[in-house]
């Protein structure tokens, strides 16, 4: 069975670091794309950021470019996401997802779309504040 696997959340004051971890089990990562979203109490889901398959092609959200950094480690069948300057705006249930569809233009918009992707894990929680 396909599952995705979040952790690394946690609490941090404004100005501090996470880095998320998305591990994949029943399949192998590295034919998939893989997506962070986070979703904020009251608000809508919204792309955080994307990696390719391959690692080579990577995108932010405006609201987390310079902050954030998405990896990948296919070897150990995990991707991450790297959060440092956290803000209290950053508060959210974070999701990874998996897709195997492929978009050579416009990557930013399909892949920080939910409706691309297929697989989704249960969440990981990240409260800033201090």
């Amino acid at each position: 069975q396909l599952q995705l696997v979040e952790s690394g959340g946690g609490l941090v004051q404004p100005g501090g670091s996470l880095r998320l971890s998305c591990a994949a089990s029943g399949f192998t990562l590295d034919a998939y794309a893989i997506g962070w979203f986070r979703q904020a109490p009251g608000k809508e889901r919204e792309g955080v950021s994307y990696i390719s398959s391959t690692g080579i092609s990577t995108n932010y959200a405006d609201s987390v470019k310079g902050r954030f950094t998405i990896s990948r480690d296919n070897a150990k069948n995990t991707v991450y996401l790297q959060m440092n300057s956290l803000k209290p705006e950053d508060t959210a249930i974070y999701f990874c997802a998996a897709t195997q569809r492929r978009y050579y233009s416009n990557t930013y918009y399909y892949y920080l779309r939910g409706s691309t992707y297929d697989y989704w894990g249960q969440g990981t929680q990240v409260t800033v504040s201090s």
